[in-house]
């Protein structure tokens, strides 16, 4: 089995990586920052919102179990994509809605995504496709955030549980059986 990798950027990585972490066929998520101009940015700084990293995860999946596709799906059904560099409260660059494909099959494939769900959104969608650039990994105690320690942070326990609700109810045949 070969590994495919996608990366996405929809506000909080806390929030993203919690929702890929149940799907069927995600081997890993990494949350990190990417687009930016600084190599090896800390948190405090991306946070800044200067050095033009988003806040991102970088999915590792089995394209046997699980299309990149599918991914993008769920990316646009459970986060905002028409706030313009903004999250709910998270506002700045680092919080923008942004899709970083691997490949020119990515690329095609992120744009037929927008199309999908720009037909079910009556605002634009600010999403945008941006180039591949270096990957970061966010420190340690960021990994696995939601799993590790979510649910005694206030900010996540408002944010995280509502996306997980749109998981269950928009992709329920795609969850693991330990997150149905």
């Amino acid at each position: 089995m070969t590994t495919h990798y996608a990366t996405l950027a929809g506000g909080c990585f806390w929030c993203t990586e919690a929702v890929y972490q149940n799907l069927k066929g995600v081997l890993s998520v990494e949350s990190g920052y990417i687009g930016g101009e600084k190599a090896n940015p800390s948190y405090e700084e991306v946070c800044s919102g200067r050095t033009g990293h988003a806040e991102a995860i970088r999915i590792g999946y089995d394209p046997e179990q699980i299309g990149y596709g599918d991914l993008l799906d769920v990316f646009f059904a459970t986060h905002d994509p028409t706030t313009l560099n903004r999250q709910g409260n998270d506002i700045g660059t680092q919080y923008r809605s942004a899709i970083f494909p691997h490949d020119n099959a990515q690329t095609a494939e992120a744009e037929a995504a927008i199309a999908r769900a720009q037909a079910d959104q009556t605002d634009p969608i600010v999403t945008t496709i941006e180039p591949m650039a270096p990957w970061y990994p966010a420190e340690d105690y960021h990994q696995r955030y939601w799993e590790r320690v979510g649910d005694r942070n206030p900010y996540c326990m408002a944010v995280i549980p509502p996306k997980l609700a749109k998981l269950r109810k928009g992709f329920a045949e795609r969850l693991r059986e330990t997150a149905a």
